[in-house]
């Protein structure tokens, strides 16, 4: 079968299309047959080979992907041959033609989901998910500010957190984004390019600031965030790429709380209830995934430059 192989860590050009072994499947596990592939950010972080996770080389990336299941090992229970699925993490790597699964990380596709759909619910949903609701504690009422919420994990946010009865403030960098995360449900948006996001929130707030915010990029912002955080705010840092200076006063002043988080440290039994509860989210509407680009499987280097490109919106896909 085709699938991206990665023999050194490096730059985009390190991503190679290789044939390789069929997969077979042990127990508790599924081969799913690829439709679509989720191309994240962090794909492009361990690819480097400069983040904390370093695969063995060589290795397949990607951890996301959508199709359907074209073989089960003994004791699958919860899946059979020609289900449709989605999965949250391989054994075998995701760009590829097929996929070996744990039964733990296949979940069942509705049908009113599309394949490129499928493929971007696991990681920006998760991360979404837990930011909002393990991390911050965020409660119905409260108003949430969503840095980037034009990205993959950044719309994930604003469904979950309108759904959530909270109020939305997201922003992004061009026309089309924020005209994008105005129909996914946020209440004001803000250009983040722009100097006067911290006057806005405040306005939007009646100058209480947002009780969470939501923090892609906190090497360049998170000392704003202290600026126009509520009392007992909670900033979750979902994503960063280098350092900062802030000034901890603000964090005292405010009795605020500074929270960070990885995927990689959920437990078993966490990531069973988080994907639990966004299958539920898929089911009923809340989770709505917008696609933007789809590149072909060859041309996974050209999604990694995409991904990574400032302004950009939606989720990117490959199809195998």
């Amino acid at each position: 079968m085709k699938a991206i192989r990665i023999h050194q860590f490096g730059g985009p050009e390190v991503l190679k299309l290789e044939e390789v072994p069929d997969l077979y499947p042990g127990e508790r596990q599924a081969v799913v047959k690829i439709h679509a592939v989720g191309v994240n950010p962090f794909d492009t972080y361990i690819r480097t080979g400069t983040y904390a996770l370093k695969p063995q080389l060589p290795y397949t990336p990607g951890a996301d992907a959508a199709g359907v299941v074209t073989e089960t090992g003994p004791g699958v229970k919860q899946f059979k041959v020609g289900d449709r699925v989605y999965v949250a993490g391989t054994i075998s790597g995701a760009y590829a033609k097929f996929a070996l699964c744990q039964e733990s990380q296949v979940h069942p596709l509705p049908k009113n989901t599309s394949f490129p759909q499928g493929a971007a619910i696991g990681v920006p949903y998760a991360t979404a998910y837990r930011a909002l609701f393990d991390k911050a504690q965020s409660l119905p009422g409260e108003t949430v500010l969503v840095h980037g919420a034009s990205g993959g994990v950044g719309l994930a946010a604003v469904q979950l957190a309108r759904a959530h009865g909270m109020t939305v403030i997201g922003t992004a960098g061009t026309e089309r984004g924020k005209t994008l995360v105005s129909e996914q449900g946020a209440h004001h948006v803000l250009d983040h390019t722009q100097g006067d996001v911290p006057e806005q929130v405040k306005k939007f707030t009646a100058d209480r600031g947002a009780d969470v915010i939501l923090e892609m990029l906190a090497n360049k912002n998170l000392g704003k965030d202290l600026s126009m955080v509520a009392l007992r705010g909670r900033i979750v840092v979902v994503g960063n790429r280098g350092t900062i200076e802030i000034n901890p006063r603000d964090a005292m002043s405010r009795d605020a709380t500074i929270l960070a988080m990885t995927l990689f440290n959920l437990s078993d039994a966490d990531r069973a209830r988080v994907y639990a509860a966004l299958d539920a989210a898929l089911e009923s509407g809340v989770a709505r995934p917008v696609i933007a680009k789809e590149f072909p499987l060859a041309e996974a280097a050209k999604a990694h430059e995409e991904v990574m490109k400032p302004g950009s919106y939606g989720k990117i896909v490959l199809i195998p």
